[in-house]
């Protein structure tokens, strides 16, 4: 199919704009995204933002009433998920991915399933060994019990506070614990972290090299306590210290935090992200 970089040809001979598919990421569920998903779906493009295995399409409170369905669930069938949804698409997608949401878009990168890509405070792949003190803490209450790898551990508000909220009041910060935050997928974590260390084995394992990957940009903000910048950089870097010509970008947004698709001010991360993946989508993806 011979496409334009922004459009692509429906069944109708219609022309219409690229579909996005909007990946969550842990201790959240798909409504997390309905900010960046509405101003898109305004802009004219089609949205899919499926939930992880486990929550579906169910809601935050039936999420936490039973957290069952996410124990035992890891990376590989999360990514695997996703995959069978872009493989429904007529073309592919442009992918974004928020937190492990972008790692979930790393490894779908990997399988060469998208136009182009985005990671909004992803998370480190395998082999990027760049873990500061705050993203450590963040994990604590659950690489704490190695005997809780295949639970389902809820957020504490106090702990949500620090790694979602640290902008805020402890009163807003616990009204957001209340709209959005779901039980963590214990596995995942675990397998991130043992990814670190073993680029070639890790469950995150992905092909830094790889010479045919769409672009992909990497978004950080300044006070973020999970994705720091310093781990944006060093994704970047391990793509980059590669003689991949795939194109890979970097860009940090001052006073942000880990909730780059909700703080105040997040349309204008929206619509760079958008602007960005539009222009640099692949001619013949």
């Amino acid at each position: 199919m011979s496409e334009t970089p922004n459009t692509v040809s429906s069944g109708t001979g219609t022309t219409g704009k690229r579909p996005i598919v909007l990946v969550h990421g842990l201790w959240m569920t798909p409504a997390s995204w309905d900010t960046w998903a509405e101003r898109f779906r305004a802009a004219g493009h089609e949205v899919i933002v499926p939930g992880w295995p486990g929550i579906d399409d169910r809601s935050v409170q039936n999420v936490r009433s039973n957290p069952e369905p996410l124990r035992g669930i890891g990376l590989k069938q999360i990514v695997d998920h996703y995959e069978r949804i872009i493989r429904t698409l007529p073309v592919k997608p442009i992918i974004m991915g928020h937190s492990f949401g972008g790692v979930v878009t790393q490894m779908l990168a990997d399988r060469g399933l998208g136009a182009a890509y985005v990671g909004v405070a992803p998370g480190q792949t395998a082999g990027v060994t760049t873990l500061p003190a705050s993203t450590l803490r963040t994990g604590f209450p659950i690489l704490s019990n190695p005997f809780g790898r295949n639970g389902a551990k809820p957020i504490s508000k106090a702990h949500f506070h620090f790694t979602f909220g640290n902008d805020l009041p402890r009163p807003e910060s616990d009204a957001l614990w209340e709209q959005f935050a779901v039980p963590s997928y214990n596995r995942v974590f675990f397998e991130g972290v043992a990814s670190v260390l073993n680029e070639k084995g890790g469950v995150t394992h992905v092909d830094y090299a790889r010479a045919d990957r769409a672009p992909f940009l990497v978004l950080t903000g300044e006070i973020d306590h999970v994705v720091p910048p310093a781990i944006g950089r060093a994704i970047v870097a391990k793509y980059t210290a590669t003689d991949s010509p795939a194109v890979v970008e970097y860009r940090e947004y001052a006073g942000r935090t880990h909730r780059l698709v909700s703080q105040p001010g997040w349309e204008e991360i929206a619509d760079y992200a958008l602007a960005w993946a539009t222009s640099h989508t692949a001619v013949s993806a």
